[in-house]
């Protein structure tokens, strides 16, 4: 029996990365839109993979200000910030930047979003740490902070644990973001669309950066087979 093809997303961001979050609101509208155009056909599934902006940052992280004068010289960022705080209020996202007062190591909520990928919880939880850092200003350096936004993701306990405790699943998040680098990856958000029909893998499209719904709409279609 044949089965219809099926787009599959992968999602390469940070959770600290602001753009990431103005590309998944524009991802989302995309995916909107396709359905929309493509009602019968099963709607595309999102796979999250780890990238971190800051690998060097030490566990704990680092105070906001002293790591925004290292990386760009100025406190608050500087003008760098009025873009994409435009973009974000585009997509309906007001970022509270100020608010921000830690520039967290991600590799901890990397290792919780790969480990939601058999709940089906990834994005969920994806979305769950963008409104926090972004917008709540929640310390995502610290352990009982991740785990209580796990918790609410609906994430189960032992899978908490195996991130926050285990260095093994950290390692595995760490290898592949280096694998990601390896590849050639050298910024986020990144979106590898492609389609799977009958087992196999057809045409794969790489959209780099917030280009906006339209951009990840025409790749869509470009993969999807007649």
């Amino acid at each position: 029996m044949h089965m219809p093809a099926v787009l599959e997303i992968d999602v390469v961001s940070d959770v600290v990365c602001p753009w990431c979050y103005v590309g998944k609101r524009q991802l989302e509208k995309a995916v909107a839109l396709w359905q929309q155009d493509n009602p019968a056909l099963p709607a595309p599934t999102l796979r999250w993979r780890p990238f971190q902006l800051n690998p060097d940052l030490p566990p704990e992280g680092l105070p906001r200000d002293l790591y925004l004068r290292r990386k760009f010289g100025a406190s608050d960022g500087g003008s760098r910030y009025d873009r994409v705080r435009a973009a974000a209020r585009e997509v309906g996202l007001e970022l509270r930047l100020e608010a921000i007062a830690t520039q967290p190591n991600t590799l901890k909520p990397h290792g919780l979003i790969e480990l939601a990928l058999d709940s089906g919880r990834q994005t969920e939880l994806a979305e769950a740490f963008f409104r926090a850092y972004f917008v709540d200003g929640r310390d995502l350096s610290q352990d009982a902070t991740l785990r209580e936004i796990a918790v609410a993701a609906g994430l189960a306990d032992a899978t908490i644990d195996a991130v926050l405790n285990e260095e093994a699943v950290t390692r595995l998040v760490a290898a592949a973001d280096a694998e990601l680098r390896e590849y050639g990856v050298t910024g986020v958000p990144l979106f590898i669309i492609g389609s799977v029909s009958d087992g196999e893998s057809g045409e794969r499209l790489a959209v780099s950066g917030a280009q906006g719904p339209q951009a990840l709409l025409q790749a869509m279609r470009q993969v999807q087979p007649a």
